[in-house]
């Protein structure tokens, strides 16, 4: 059996144990972990990942929207233990309703820019932060352009004949 993929039952088996209910779900998919946390335990789930299991490098943050879910607007984040080369994956969901989640600048600084980003894309919130406001749209934007909540094409035209686009 890989010894990478004996690392990451290894890491699935001490966050389920550890955590319990607030890990949603959880899966491997060729040599990372990926877990679906409740969104009020993330930052706990993220600091014993960074103290207990030296997931000391936060790779990425961004959002995503699934909008035919319950719980549509999503953060994830991508977290790598240099000391072990491993990397794992997770994911947390809030109603588009009260899209606002617990910051993670306290244990990673460079989360800054990217919650930021998160929010100005997906008007994600995020409590605690230190600056939450918009940094690549201009500020009197009223809406959040990665939101898959306006078509794709403009139902108006009528210039345009489907069958050249498979259709």
């Amino acid at each position: 059996m890989d010894k990478n993929l004996i690392k990451i039952e290894l890491i699935v088996e001490k966050i389920s144990s550890e955590f319990g209910a607030a890990i949603i779900a959880n899966c491997i998919n060729s040599d990372m972990a990926t877990f679906t946390v409740d969104s009020k335990s993330i930052i706990a789930v993220i600091q014993y990942l960074k103290e207990e299991l030296g997931f000391n490098f936060l790779t990425d943050l961004c959002g995503i929207h699934y909008p035919n879910e319950e719980l549509s607007l999503g953060v994830v984040y991508h977290l790598h233990n240099f000391n072990e080369n491993t990397r794992l994956r997770l994911k947390t969901f809030v109603s588009i309703n009260n899209p606002t989640m617990p910051t993670a600048t306290n244990l990673f600084p460079t989360s800054n820019w990217m919650e930021r980003e998160t929010f100005d894309f997906y008007g994600i919130t995020f409590d605690g932060h230190p600056n939450m406001k918009r940094i690549l749209n201009v500020d009197y934007l009223d809406y959040y352009p990665m939101r898959k909540e306006y078509p794709l094409e403009d139902p108006t035209r009528h210039d345009k004949d489907d069958r050249f686009f498979g259709r």
